[in-house]
């Protein structure tokens, strides 16, 4: 279980907390989670995310659960630092989105006394470190990875496996484009998909072939 940091009256300090996993693991959950406890506090909270991020609503957070808060979308990380003045707690989701800018940004925050709470996918859907979320989670006080439920075996998923054919790095989307999956699971999705482009360029090299010869 996440325990926050013990407030030290005498030293005022912040702290990172980044909270990871794949795509259907709970990360929007738990952010919000920890910002509403925090608003109960009556801290003063603020929560940020990509402005690209428009699936559920263009304003707020919204977990796949249908959990929600406020938020404010930016541009870039560069606008989270202007808008967090007099913040006791920063909330970031789809932190994986982000230009580079943004571990300047948190660590600069945190350097402030504020605490940074951070959500995002810590792979891309080829199981390779995402943007900025490795960086993010080396300069971290905490870090709390969470898990899915492979929807292949049923063991605890890692993996966001896109279904989609499409290749570019940022495609937003739901449980028609992206399934949580198992390093098992995951890997023999990748081998399957690689059969799949083999066999579709040998067909695609037979058929002129045998226009030639007609």
């Amino acid at each position: 279980m996440f325990l926050e940091n013990t407030v030290n009256q005498q030293e005022q300090f912040g702290w990172i907390e980044v909270i990871c996993g794949s795509m259907f693991s709970g990360k929007t959950e738990e952010l919000i989670r920890r910002l509403k406890r925090a608003k109960f506090a009556k801290q003063k909270v603020e929560i940020f995310k990509p402005q690209i991020d428009t699936r559920y609503d263009d304003m707020e957070v919204v977990s796949h659960d249908d959990n929600h808060i406020r938020s404010t979308p930016v541009p870039a990380a560069a606008n989270i630092r202007l808008l967090a003045d007099g913040c006791d707690v920063i909330g970031i989701d789809e932190a994986q989105f982000f230009d580079q800018e943004i571990i300047t940004v948190c660590n600069y925050l945190a350097n402030q006394g504020i605490r940074v709470i951070v959500a995002g996918l810590d792979m891309d859907f080829k199981g390779n470190p995402f943007g900025p979320m490795p960086y993010l989670m080396a300069t971290a006080e905490y870090v709390t990875k969470v898990h899915a439920v492979c929807t292949r075996t049923g063991n605890l998923a890692q993996y966001s496996f896109r279904k989609s054919t499409k290749d570019e790095l940022v495609l937003l989307g739901e449980t028609d484009t992206y399934e949580p999956l198992s390093r098992a699971a995951f890997f023999k999705a990748l081998k399957e998909d690689k059969v799949k482009e083999i066999e579709v360029k040998d067909a695609e090299e037979v058929q002129p072939d045998m226009k030639k010869n007609a």
